[in-house]
């Protein structure tokens, strides 16, 4: 079983940049798929970024070209670069871990990013 935490949250101002960690322990995540969701104020939880095992990776079409996943199975971290912030991505992001050959699903307990001027 992994354990996920969040860091790198916080607020910055429209334009600006965030990078968010999620540090992994208990298993290696070199065989999991890693994903980045978000969940917004009345809104449903939804996914942002994603990279697969193999190091594929996906996009919201919301964040596309402006957030950037990445992994290092090594410091057993996955990272999502945030670029370009909008108000819009406002929420709290969650850091999601699925092995590649199973369906459970592992998720830390979010970190609050805040875009506002």
């Amino acid at each position: 079983q992994v354990q996920l935490v969040e860091s790198g949250g916080g607020l910055v101002q429209p334009g600006g940049s965030l990078r968010l960690s999620c540090a992994a322990s208990g298993t290696s995540i070199s065989i999991y798929h890693m994903g980045w969701y978000r969940q917004a104020p009345g809104k449903q939880r939804e996914l942002a970024a994603y990279i697969f095992s193999g190091g594929a990776t996906n996009y919201a079409d919301s964040v596309k070209g402006r957030f950037t996943i990445s992994r290092d199975n090594a410091k057993n971290t996955v990272y999502l670069q945030m670029n370009s912030l909008e108000p819009e991505d406002t929420a709290v992001y969650y850091c999601n871990a699925r092995p590649f050959n199973a369906p459970n699903d592992y998720w830390g307990q979010g970190t609050q990013v805040t875009v506002s001027s």
